[in-house]
């Protein structure tokens, strides 16, 4: 149990986890059709902006991909911790 705290405040993930994401991200791939590398910097980039406005979860984030015969949707999923407010200039 202690061993599971410090983990989550440390941000140390379990292998499990990390495996789970690499399927996550070949199986978005096999979709799209386009390289891991992409997915992964895709994702880095939308994490970084969306952390500039809000505190998230950047352990429980989700990358999807959604299809139906004529569209491709990416669905970016995270829970928002709290709203980042920025303070206001000196004057």
């Amino acid at each position: 149990m202690l061993s599971g705290l410090l983990k989550k405040f440390t941000g140390q993930k379990k292998s499990s986890d990390t495996a789970k994401k690499r399927l996550q991200f070949s199986l978005i791939y096999d979709k799209l059709e386009v390289n891991d590398t992409t997915l992964v910097d895709l994702q880095s980039d939308i994490v970084n902006v969306i952390s500039k406005y809000f505190e998230i979860d950047k352990d429980a984030l989700e990358l999807k991909v959604k299809r139906d015969d004529e569209v491709s949707a990416l669905v970016f999923n995270t829970p928002i911790l709290h709203v980042k407010r920025k303070k206001a200039a000196d004057a």
